[in-house]
């Protein structure tokens, strides 16, 4: 191998192995962080890797692409985007099969693809301003569903939410405004519920049977809006569209675990030292307790996510 091809394929593990380290040690946050260092290394791996068949692209794809996904399996982003790349090289073969005008260079298409579809906003090297596509696009349909004078819950600090109760053209105005806020902890969220109007939260996962994994408490806050007939609504961006169910409550590519320690101080008492408190992250909420998922791509009902799983994902790519 030339001096510079074993340059660059050192450079191209190290940056795999620094990705995967990250992953494992909960380093990069937010789900949309983890799916723009995967699309941006997965370019890397197709423009310096050898290869000469789809065929061959694919299982390079696959193999560094499982890889990333065993590193942190409940960081579903990853999957998503090596499944997007996947079907984007099969469209492309197709097309070449066809005899399209284009040459039908996956490297090249990829980028193209991305920038069309917002995944990418640059094809360089470098990755610029994919959070602003999406959540520009779902703020702007935050007037559809916020109305005046309602009263809105949410949970958690998702940004996208941010940006959708803001709403885009009027996100200035209303950060000098005096927006009356009020904070609850969870055991008051029943009791509130009666008063609100409607339920924006975001989401980490959304599932192939419409249900998602969200912040803890969001399984309790579904539960209440659905005994108060409140609609809920969760902003998610397309990328966390997921193909995997869920297939048990306690698997662990589902849900991971936090110190328990910004739940409970353990230093207080001879009993508390002695307990077991478990701390997950994430909630499971069905389909049957959402109203609508609000995306960079329109709003849709949960039973509408098996069709848009087939728009983004080819089917022979699901199980990796």
């Amino acid at each position: 191998m030339p001096p510079g091809e074993s340059d660059k394929k050192e450079d191209l593990d190290e940056r795999i192995e620094t990705f995967k380290s990250e992953l494992k040690q909960g380093s990069i946050e937010g789900s949309y962080n983890v799916a723009l260092k995967t699309v941006s290394l997965l370019v890397r791996i197709i423009s310096q890797t050898k290869w000469t068949t789809a065929k061959e692209l694919m299982d390079i794809v696959r193999s560094e692409g499982k890889k990333m996904m065993a590193s942190q399996p409940s960081e579903t982003a990853v999957g998503n985007m090596v499944r997007r790349v996947l079907k984007i090289i099969r469209e492309e073969y197709a097309s070449a099969l066809k005899g399209s005008s284009e040459e039908g260079d996956p490297q090249e298409s990829l980028a193209k693809l991305l920038l069309a579809e917002g995944e990418m906003d640059d094809y360089s090297g470098t990755v610029l301003n994919l959070k602003c596509h999406f959540a520009e696009n779902i703020a702007g349909q935050a007037l559809e569903h916020i109305h005046s004078n309602e009263v809105i819950m949410t949970a958690g600090k998702s940004r996208t939410v941010e940006e959708f109760l803001k709403g885009q053209e009027l996100a200035m105005s209303l950060a000098k405004a005096d927006i009356e806020t009020t904070v609850i902890n969870d055991s008051a969220v029943f009791a509130i519920m009666s008063r609100v109007n409607k339920v924006i939260i975001g989401t980490h996962t959304v599932m192939a049977n419409g249900g998602l994994k969200a912040i803890n408490g969001s399984h309790a806050i579904a539960l209440a809006a659905k005994h108060h007939s409140v609609p809920l609504v969760v902003c998610a961006a397309m990328f966390k569209l997921s193909p995997q169910y869920l297939c048990s409550y306690d698997q662990d590519a589902f849900n991971k675990f936090l110190s328990p320690h910004d739940v409970m101080d353990f230093s207080e008492g001879e009993i508390l030292s002695k307990i077991q408190v478990h701390n997950p992250v994430f909630d499971y909420v069905p389909p049957e307790l959402v109203t609508l998922y609000v995306s960079n791509i329109g709003g849709n009902a949960p039973s509408y996510v098996y069709r848009l799983l087939s728009e983004l994902y080819h089917p022979d790519d699901h199980d990796l």
